[in-house]
């Protein structure tokens, strides 16, 4: 009797689902190995999960992840997702880390407008020393003009001679200084009757200049004060001064809110005291005409 063949055994079915769990595992340990080689930045990890979940619902629950087959359907185009992903996430820290540096290195030459400070403040300084040439420019022209118009007004009443006109080296204001002797008896403040006739033309040409500051200074040698109505020097070149601003005032109608009047006594000299003539140089009335209004 022949023998029975053995029946076919049925081919197993499935068989593919080991191939392709090892080739998940193995998936899985390169990239736990490449994850354990790279730095972790918080910020960068979770921008990573973040467009993870969002395109692969990873690291959410297993049954959205693995749910209705979706998954291992499509398992290799999510596998290759991921790798792309990872790639774009260590190239995306790279060049936020370059920018970062460079932006850190901008900073330091540059303002939030591209600008450079530096390049900023000396423009801004150049500016500003070009308007200050260009203000001290104007007001030396100005000066020097009133300077001309005084001489020209002084030649004019044949007072020149009565009288020294000069300017300050910051061309600031013009200075008109008449002789003590000449306009006061010694230790007095009243104004003699011979010298009334050149303060009032001196009056007449500072009315030219009524809306500019006008300061009187009455200035003296160093003799002290022996006796009479002035007890310093300070006193009397005070009292000296106050009476030529109010002159002005009474006679010639300055404005009397543009002129003021100071004594400086014997502080301020402009020759030496040791000789006669240094110190009736030094016994003097200036009047002082501001060039600024």
């Amino acid at each position: 009797m022949a023998r029975k063949r053995k029946q076919e055994e049925a081919p197993a079915t499935g068989g593919w689902l080991n191939t392709f769990a090892d080739l998940m595992n193995l998936l899985l340990c390169f990239f736990v190995l490449l994850f354990s080689m790279s730095t972790v930045d918080a910020d960068k990890y979770e921008q990573l999960v973040t467009s993870m979940s969002d395109s692969i619902s990873i690291f959410e629950d297993g049954a959205e992840t693995v749910g209705e087959g979706s998954f291992i359907s499509t398992g290799t185009d999510q596998i290759v997702t991921i790798s792309q992903y990872y790639n774009e996430f260590e190239e995306s820290g790279e060049d936020s880390d370059a920018h970062k540096s460079d932006a850190s290195d901008a900073n330091k030459t540059t303002d939030g407008n591209g600008d450079n400070p530096d390049s900023t403040q000396n423009a801004v300084a150049d500016a500003i020393k070009q308007l200050e040439a260009a203000q001290a420019d104007a007001r030396k022209r100005k000066t020097e003009e009133i300077y001309h118009k005084v001489m020209g007004q002084a030649q004019k009443g044949n007072i020149e001679d009565d009288l020294t006109v000069n300017m300050d080296k910051n061309y600031t204001y013009v200075q008109i200084s008449l002789s003590g002797a000449i306009l006061f008896d010694s230790g007095t403040a009243e104004i003699k009757k011979s010298a009334r006739s050149l303060i009032s033309k001196v009056g007449d040409i500072l009315k030219l200049y009524d809306n500019h500051m006008i300061k009187i200074e009455g200035h003296t040698d160093n003799v002290p004060i022996s006796g009479g109505q002035y007890k310093s020097n300070r006193w009397l070149s005070t009292a000296r001064a106050t009476q030529v601003c109010e002159y002005f005032e009474k006679h010639k109608k300055i404005n009397p809110e543009n002129m003021e009047s100071t004594g400086r006594g014997e502080y301020d000299p402009v020759a030496s005291n040791k000789t006669e003539k240094g110190r009736a140089q030094n016994r003097r009335v200036e009047i002082k005409i501001y060039t600024d209004n």
